[in-house]
């Protein structure tokens, strides 16, 4: 028989420690969340253009007073349509959205909210994704909850779900309102 070395005890220490670090990170809370870069910030300048004939969402309405909802979305993106139920229950409620198409064609994107509804006060179109750039998207839909002075108070990043519209976008416009 050889003789014990330490050394070889190193890999399944490392191991072990390993595992526990993706153990604790998968169990602590708000996992999931991407935070925002312009969370507290004032909202960036937008760069959007008139989508057919409704109404172009402007900076001037940001600054209004009214916490508002700005969603990004597009016609390809399969988890847009399926958050669009919520959005429009939420628009129906009072709630102030104002839409912007990211990278999509017009007449799609007119299509898709003539066939779901449209929940949107405003909208604007980003064909070319500098809008989105400035605001920090990375991914589709992606909801951001603003202050009635235009600072951005919440960002979330995937599709609002009933669960998240009660757990995170209203708390947030509570807090908002509370600013």
């Amino acid at each position: 028989m050889g003789k014990i070395r330490p050394l070889m005890f190193l890999p399944p220490l490392l191991f072990l420690g390993l595992a526990a670090l993706f153990l604790i990170g998968n169990f602590r809370e708000g996992r999931d969340e991407l935070p925002s870069a312009r969370a507290g910030q004032q909202a960036p300048a937008l760069g959007v253009e008139q989508l057919g004939e409704r109404t172009l969402f402007t900076d001037d309405m940001l600054r209004e007073g009214e916490v508002t909802l700005v969603n990004f979305w597009a016609t390809w993106c399969p988890p847009c349509r399926a958050e669009h139920p919520f959005l429009e229950e939420l628009s129906q409620e009072g709630t102030v959205i104002y839409g912007v198409n990211y990278r999509d064609q017009a007449d799609k994107a007119e299509d898709f909210l003539d066939e779901l509804g449209d929940p949107f006060r405003a909208i604007g179109s980003d064909p070319a994704a500098r809008t989105g750039l400035d605001w920090g998207v990375v991914g589709l839909p992606e909801t951001f909850v603003v202050a009635g002075d235009g600072t951005i108070e919440f960002r979330y990043a995937g599709p609002i779900t009933r669960e998240i519209m009660e757990t995170r976008i209203r708390p947030a416009m509570e807090a908002a309102a509370a600013r």
